[in-house]
C-alpha cells in the first residue's frame, strides 16, 4: 500500500526533495509505526549533540560549528543545523536543511562520498518521519550507492519498504542489517513479525520467492565492529540487553516453577524441591516459591528447612497465611507446639474460615497439653 506522493522537485546532486510553503513542525521524535514498521528513534546525524553556549540574544547557536566529517565550514553548518531540528522534531525544516547541504556539495566539487552518504541518510529519515516512504527509498538507495552496505540506509529502507507493504524487500533489507550488526534489536523483532507475514501470504515456500539476500563482507562488518559508539548508542543497547535478559530469567523462572508445581501433584516432593530451589536462584525474592518449597520439606519431614523457608516468606510477606499456616506445621514436627499454636491462632485471626487451621489448632492443644503433662510426670 503506497503512499501518494508528487515527484520530487529538482535538486542538485542527484536528490530531489518536496518543497514546502510553510515548514511543518512535529512532535518530538519517539518510536513510531507505520502500517506495522517501526520508525526509527536516534538522531538524524547519528552523532553526539555537541556541548552548547547561548549567544547573547540566549538562544544556543553553538552546535553549528561542530565539526561535520569533510564538509566545509558553510556545508558542516547546514548538516549540524539539520541534525538540531531533527532532533527537536522539526522533520521538514531539518530536510530543507539537509537538502541545501547536499546542492552545496554538488555545487562545490566535493568529493567526499561519506559525507554525502550520510547527508542522503539524513534526509531519508526526515522523510520517514513525514511518512513519505518513497522519498525515503530514494534517498536511501543513493546513500547505499555511496556507501554500500552502510547500516543506517539500510535500515531506514527496511522500514520504508515494510510500511508500504514491500515485505520481501524489507526482510532482505532487514536481514542485511543484522550481517552488519546483530544488536539491532528493532531488525530482529522486524524479521519475526514479517516471517508470519510472508508465511501467510506464501505458504511453506515462502523463502524459495525471497529476492537473493546479499553477503555482506567479512571488511564492513569488522570495521562496522570497530566503529566508535556513541554514548547514547551505547546506552540503548545496555538497556535492550538488560531488557532481554530479564525476559530469559522470566521465562525461566515461570518454567521451573510450573515443574515444580506439576512435580508436587505426582507427590513427587524431592524433584519439586529442587525446581524450586532453582527458581529462587533466579528470583531469590519470590514469596509464593518459599511457601511452596516449604511443602516438599514437610512432605519429606525436613522440618527445620520448611521452618526457614516460611521464614523467608513472612519476610518478604508478613500477612502469608500459608506461611503462617505451614510454618506451624514445621513446629508441630519439630514438637514445638506452643509455636505452632501461636502461628494457627495468627492464621485464624487473618482468616476465621480457615478450617484445616481450626483443626490442626485443636490437634496441636491436645499435643501440647499431653508434652505438658508427661513433663510434669517426669518431675
Amino acid at each position: 500500500m503506497g503512499n501518494a506522493q508528487e515527484k520530487p522537485s529538482g535538486s542538485s546532486g542527484g536528490g530531489g526533495t518536496p518543497r514546502r510553503d510553510k515548514p511543518r513542525t512535529h512532535g518530538a521524535p519517539g518510536k513510531e509505526v507505520a502500517n506495522g514498521a517501526p520508525r526509527e528513534n536516534s538522531p538524524a546525524g547519528g552523532e553526539e549533540e555537541p556541548q552548547q553556549q547561548p549567544d547573547s540574544s540566549g538562544v544556543d547557536r553553538s552546535y553549528l560549528d561542530a565539526p561535520a566529517g569533510a564538509l566545509p565550514p558553510p556545508l558542516a553548518r547546514l548538516k549540524n543545523e539539520g541534525n538540531y531540528l531533527f532532533k527537536n522534531g522539526q522533520f521538514g525544516d531539518a530536510l530543507e536543511k539537509y537538502s541545501q547541504a547536499i546542492d552545496g556539495c554538488s555545487e562545490a566539487g566535493i568529493d567526499s562520498p561519506e559525507d554525502l552518504s550520510i547527508l542522503y541518510s539524513n534526509r531519508a529519515a526526515c522523510h520517514l518521519k513525514d511518512g513519505n516512504s518513497s522519498y525515503c527509498i530514494q534517498d536511501c538507495n543513493k546513500a547505499l550507492e555511496l556507501q554500500p552496505f552502510s547500516l543506517k540506509p539500510l535500515l531506514r529502507r527496511a522500514i520504508a519498504h515494510e510500511s508500504l507493504e514491500r515485505y520481501k524487500k524489507a526482510y532482505v533489507d532487514y536481514k542485511t542489517v543484522l550481517q552488519i550488526d546483530t544488536g539491532v534489536q528493532a531488525a530482529h523483532d522486524s524479521v519475526h513479525r514479517i516471517t508470519k507475514v510472508l508465511i501467510e501470504q506464501d505458504g511453506p515456500e515462502w523463502r524459495e520467492k525471497l529476492p537473493e539476500i546479499p553477503v555482506v563482507p567479512l571488511a564492513i562488518q569488522q570495521q562496522h565492529r570497530e566503529k566508535p559508539v556513541s554514548v547514547e548508542v551505547a546506552q540503548a543497547r545496555a538497556a535492550r540487553a538488560a531488557q532481554e535478559e530479564a525476559r530469559r530469567k522470566e521465562a525461566r523462572f515461570t518454567l521451573l516453577k510450573h515443574e515444580g508445581n506439576s512435580l508436587v501433584k505426582k507427590g513427587l516432593f524431592q524433584e519439586a524441591l529442587e525446581k524450586y530451589t532453582e527458581c529462587l536462584s533466579v528470583k531469590p525474592d519470590e514469596c509464593a516459591v518459599y511457601t511452596n518449597r516449604a511443602i516438599c520439606f514437610l512432605k519429606l519431614s525436613r522440618y527445620e528447612e520448611a521452618k526457614r523457608d516460611c521464614d523467608s516468606a513472612l519476610q518478604l510477606d508478613p500477612a502469608n497465611k500459608k506461611a503462617f499456616y505451614r510454618r506451624a506445621l514445621a513446629f508441630k514436627g519439630l514438637q514445638d507446639y506452643l509455636s505452632a499454636s501461636s502461628d494457627l491462632q495468627e492464621v485464624l485471626q487473618l482468616d476465621p474460615k480457615v478450617h484445616e487451621a481450626e483443626q490442626e489448632l485443636e490437634e496441636v492443644t491436645s499435643l501440647l497439653r499431653q508434652s505438658l503433662m508427661n513433663r510434669a510426670a517426669h518431675t
